[in-house]
C-alpha cells in the first residue's frame, strides 16, 4: 500500500535516454538505453564526495554479483562540487572506490533532470523493455531491491523480453606504486610515518624520506580479518591516532584505525603489527539503528551513551580518530551518521559526544548540532577538538568545558615530535559539558576558494585538519587542492599551498631544524613536504553554491506528497502508531508561511509566502517497514527484521504565481 496521500500512478513511463559529457568503464563506447534493452538497468545517481552515495555502491555490489549476467547498473554522476565536475578527478573516484559498473560522466545534469532526480543518491529501476518501475531515494533499499529483481525476471521472462548475457563493463587499468589512494598518516617514533594505504587496504609504515617502505600491515585483500600482520585484513582504512604509553600498555595495542568500509574500529600493535577489532559489528549504522530521531528542541532522542559491549554497537563510515588527552577517550569522525563518536580504549564504553544525526549545519549544545560527513580530527592546545565538516565545506570545533576543579588541556598538536599526554577524565558523556561552534563555512551548498575574514572565508569539501604550534589550524582543503590556516586569533582564513593533488590530510613535521608541512596527495598516491610559508597567500576566487535545477512554484498553498511503497514482503510497521513521518523547514525562514515543522505522515500543506523571490525547502522523510508475511491477525510477526527509510532533501524553488501547486517526491515510488 502506497504511505503517501493519494494513488500511485500504473502509467507506464518511458525512461528517457542517457545524456552526459562521457562514459567510464566501457573502453571508450558510447551507451544507450537501446543497447541495454533486454536487461534490468539500475541508474544510481550519485556524486563521489556522498558517503551516502557511497554506501549505496557498496550495498548494489552483491546484487550485481548475484545478477551480472541479467541486471546493469549505471552510475550517472551528477556532481554537487565543481571540483567534481572534472573529468579526471571523476576517473580518480572511479578506481578509488574501484565502481564495476559503467559510469556516465553527467555535469550538466542532463540525465539528473531528466529523470526528476532531487537528491543524492537516487535510484531508479528500468525494466527489460524500456520502463520505469521504480524511483528510490537515499540508501538501505538493498533488501526491496532484492525482492524487486527476481520479479522483474519472472516477469519478462515469461514475456520473452528478457535477454541474459555478459554486460558492458569494461575494466580500467588500475594505478601501480607503493601507494593507492592513501587517506591519513599518523607520525611515529624514530621519525617513522604508518600511513592508511586505502586504496591498498592496509596500513603501510614508511621511513623518514616518506618513500622508502619499511613493513605493510595488512594483506592487501579487501575485507575484514584479525591477525598477524601479513593476513589481516582492512577495508578502506583511514584515520589513524597513537594511544598514549600507559594506555597501550593497558590495552595490548597502540593504533586505533578507523577501517572505514568495514564500519569498525581497529587496534594495531606496533611491535608485531599484529591487528584486532575493538568496535564495530560490521553493520552499517543507519541500517540497524535507523536514521536519527529528534526531539522538538532538536536534541536527539536516542542516549549518548551506547554502553561497553564495542563489537555489539554497529558503526557508519568511521573516517578520522584522534586521542583526546582531554576526554580521555579516543574521539571518532563517524562521517555515514554525520556524528562524533566516542571510544574508550580501557572500558570499552562507546558514545556520542557531539550530533543528534541531522545532516546540516548548526551549533549549540553538543547533543542538538548538526554535522554534514566530518571526515578530519584535531586536538587543540585547550582541549578543543576541530573537524573538518566535509559535505558543509566547514571547520567547525568541539569546545569542551571541564568542571572547575580541572585543569585545561596541555598541547595536543598533532606534530611529528608530538606524544599524546596523559589527562585525567572529565567525565564527558553524551556531549555533557561539550559546545559545537563554526570557524569557516555557511552550508550544505556553499562552498568556494576565498581568504580573509572568516565569516567571508570559503573552502571546498575539506578532509583533513591539524593544529600548528602557535593555535592555528591548518586545513586540507581537498577539493581546492589547496592546504588553508584559520588563525582563531584574528578569526581570518589564508592559503599556505595549492596546485595539490585531492589533499587528504596534513600533519606538522617538527623533527628536523625547519618546521614542514606533511600532506597526503591522494590522487597522486604519494605523502610530500612543503615548507610553511612566512607570509600565507591571500587568494579569493569567489564564494559558489551548488547549482541545481530550480522548481517553478507558486506562491500560497503547495501540497507536498512523498511516495513510499513498501518493498514485497515487507509491511509498514504501524505497531507503535504512524510509522511515517515528514520534517519540513525553509531557506530562508521566512519562505514557509506555515507547514513546518515535524509530525507524522507523508503529505502535508504547505504555505508559501508571497514577496520571496526564491529559497530551499529543507524535507526529510522517514518510513519504517518489517519482513516476513502477516499473520492471521495482520499483525507483523514476533522478531520481524525491520527497516528503515529515510531521505533528505534540500528544493531549490522559484517563486511564480504560474509554478506548481504540488511537489511529489519519491522516498520508495513504484510506478
Amino acid at each position: 500500500m502506497d504511505a503517501a496521500a493519494g494513488t500511485a500512478t500504473h502509467l507506464k513511463i518511458r525512461a528517457s535516454e542517457l545524456q552526459g559529457r562521457s562514459w567510464l568503464n566501457t573502453g571508450g563506447k558510447t551507451l544507450g538505453l537501446e543497447q541495454l534493452r533486454g536487461k534490468i538497468v539500475l541508474l544510481d545517481f550519485w556524486t563521489f564526495c556522498c558517503i551516502n552515495c557511497l554506501h549505496v555502491i557498496d550495498e548494489l555490489r552483491p546484487l550485481e554479483q548475484e545478477y551480472s549476467d541479467l541486471l546493469v547498473t549505471v552510475g550517472v554522476h551528477s556532481p554537487k562540487f565543481e571540483h567534481e565536475a572534472d573529468p579526471v578527478a571523476l576517473a580518480a573516484a572511479v578506481e578509488r572506490y574501484e565502481i564495476r559498473h559503467p559510469i556516465l560522466d553527467d555535469p550538466q545534469l542532463l540525465t539528473w533532470q531528466a529523470y526528476a532526480a532531487r537528491a543524492w543518491p537516487t535510484l531508479v529501476v528500468i525494466d527489460p523493455e524500456g520502463y520505469i518501475v521504480a524511483h528510490l531515494s537515499g540508501e538501505g533499499h538493498a533488501a526491496g531491491l532484492a525482492t524487486l529483481i527476481p520479479e522483474l525476471i519472472a516477469e519478462h521472462e515469461a514475456k520473452g523480453t528478457l535477454h541474459r548475457g555478459n554486460g558492458p563493463y569494461v575494466a580500467p587499468a588500475p594505478t601501480a606504486g607503493a601507494l593507492r589512494f592513501p587517506g591519513k598518516v599518523l607520525p611515529l617514533p624514530e621519525g617513522r610515518f604508518l600511513v592508511s594505504d586505502t586504496g591498498h587496504h592496509r596500513l603501510t609504515e614508511l621511513g623518514a624520506d616518506l618513500q622508502t617502505v619499511l613493513r605493510t600491515i595488512g594483506s592487501g585483500d579487501k575485507g575484514h580479518a584479525d591477525g598477524a600482520a601479513g593476513s589481516a585484513q582492512f577495508n578502506e582504512p583511514q584515520g589513524l591516532t597513537l594511544l598514549p604509553a600507559d594506555v597501550a600498555e593497558q590495552v595490548g595495542y597502540d593504533v586505533v584505525v578507523a577501517d572505514s568500509v568495514n564500519h569498525r574500529l581497529r587496534g594495531v600493535r606496533l611491535s608485531d603489527g599484529s591487528v584486532r577489532t575493538l568496535a564495530g559489528s560490521g553493520v552499517q549504522r543507519l541500517l540497524e539503528a535507523g536514521p536519527a530521531r529528534v526531539d522538538d528542541d532538536g536534541a536527539a532522542l536516542s542516549g549518548g551513551d551506547l554502553g561497553m559491549h564495542p563489537l555489539a554497537v554497529a558503526l557508519s563510515s568511521p573516517w578520522d580518530v584522534v586521542w583526546s588527552a582531554a576526554l580521555r577517550q579516543v574521539v571518532v569522525a563517524m562521517a555515514g551518521v554525520h556524528q562524533i563518536f566516542g571510544f574508550d580504549p580501557i572500558t570499552g564504553r562507546i558514545n556520542i559526544v557531539a550530533g543528534n544525526g541531522l545532516e546540516g549545519l548548526l551549533d549549540g549544545p553538543a547533543d542538538q548540532a548538526w554535522f554534514a560527513q566530518p571526515s578530519g580530527l584535531a586536538e587543540g592546545p585547550d582541549g578543543s577538538i576541530w573537524v573538518a565538516d566535509s559535505e558543509t565545506s566547514a571547520l567547525r570545533v568541539l569546545r569542551v568545558t571541564p568542571p572547575p576543579s580541572q585543569p585545561g588541556s596541555s598541547n595536543g598538536t598533532h606534530s611529528a615530535s608530538s606524544v599524546p599526554q596523559v589527562r585525567p577524565s572529565w567525565g564527558i558523556v553524551g556531549g555533557a559539558g561539550v559546545t559545537v561552534e563554526t570557524a569557516v563555512g555557511t552550508g550544505l551548498f556553499d562552498f568556494g576558494f576565498r581568504d580573509g575574514p572568516a565569516e567571508q572565508g570559503r573552502l571546498q569539501h575539506p578532509l583533513g585538519v591539524t593544529v600548528l604550534p602557535d593555535g592555528s589550524v591548518a586545513i586540507a582543503d581537498t577539493y581546492n587542492g589547496a592546504v588553508r590556516r584559520f588563525d582563531p586569533a584574528t578569526r581570518t582564513l589564508s592559503t599556505l599551498a595549492r596546485g595539490l593533488a585531492e589533499p587528504s590530510d596534513v600533519l606538522l613535521d617538527s623533527s628536523g631544524d625547519t618546521a614542514l608541512l606533511i600532506v597526503v596527495e591522494a590522487n597522486r598516491h604519494q605523502l610530500v613536504r612543503l615548507p610553511v610559508p612566512k607570509e600565507a597567500q591571500q587568494i579569493d576566487e569567489g564564494a559558489a553554491q551548488t547549482q541545481r535545477p530550480k522548481t517553478p512554484v507558486a506562491p500560497g498553498e503547495l501540497a507536498l506528497t512523498v511516495r513510499f511503497s513498501a518493498p514485497t514482503g515487507q509491511k509498514l510497521d504501524d505497531r507503535w502508531g504512524d510509522p511515517t513521518q515528514l520534517k519540513v523547514s525553509a531557506t530562508p525562514p521566512e519562505l514557509l508561511a506555515s507547514g513546518g515543522g515535524t509530525s507524522i505522515g507523508l503529505s502535508r500543506s504547505l504555505t508559501l509566502a508571497a514577496g520571496i523571490s526564491a529559497g530551499i525547502l529543507h524535507i526529510t522523510a522517514r518510513a519504517a517497514a518489517c519482513d516476513g508475511p502477516e499473520s492471521a491477525d495482520g499483525e507483523i510477526p514476533e522478531h520481524a527484521a525491520c527497516h528503515l527509510y529515510q531521505q533528505d532533501w534540500g528544493i531549490p524553488v522559484l517563486l511564480d504565481a504560474a509554478g506548481a501547486t504540488e511537489l511529489t517526491l519519491d522516498l520508495r515510488g513504484m510506478d
